[in-house]
């Protein structure tokens, strides 16, 4: 074996080790309502992943229906080890990893058995992606409040919010979910 051999077999064997062999939960980001299409695909090619999704009660002009829709938008988790990291980013609907800290971030098994937890006893849970802080205005989107505009003043729980409103001058506590507001910008 030549020298040119002798480098090029320990540069693969350098590579090969480098790579983590250790299994963890990874989240990635999907393209725009292509969740349930890269969770497939990632079905497809043997890649353990896990796309947490909640009932929801959806209304046609004709007709309503309990649909299965993702619980976070655009994420779905991996269970892989750094060698399939390339196999997951050429998986169609996969846009990337998520990044913490300039590394790729992990999730803990624990905190995913939790929320496996949460969607299987019927919970109602709702994402909040957006932070209202008191003060600023809003516009009710749904319920008996629909249309109208108003200034949060405090969130008391998520199904319980006050808000002033401006129109007859005073605050009012309403019962209604805080997916139904939304920021006036």
């Amino acid at each position: 074996m030549d020298l040119n051999q002798t480098c090029h077999t320990t540069n693969i064997i350098q590579e090969n080790t480098m790579i983590d062999n250790n299994y963890a939960w990874y989240p990635v980001y999907t393209r725009s309502k292509a969740e349930k299409a890269a969770f497939s695909a990632l079905k497809r090619k043997n890649i353990t992943a896990y796309l947490p999704l909640k009932k929801e009660l959806k209304q046609w002009s004709d007709r309503k229906k309990i649909i299965e829709v993702p619980l976070l938008q655009s994420y779905l988790f991996t269970y892989i080890s750094m060698k399939e990291y390339a196999e997951v980013l050429m998986t169609k609907g996969i846009a990337r990893f998520i990044y913490f800290s300039g590394n790729i971030a992990r999730i803990p098994e624990k905190q995913l058995e939790d929320l496996r937890l949460l969607l299987t006893d019927g919970s109602d849970l709702e994402i909040y992606t957006e932070h209202i802080a008191p003060g600023e205005k809003v516009l009710i989107r749904a319920g008996p409040f629909k249309g109208i505009l108003a200034e949060l003043v405090s969130v008391r729980n998520q199904k319980n919010i006050v808000l002033r409103l401006e129109q007859i001058g005073c605050s009012i506590q309403i019962k209604t979910s805080m997916s139904f507001i939304e920021l006036i910008r």
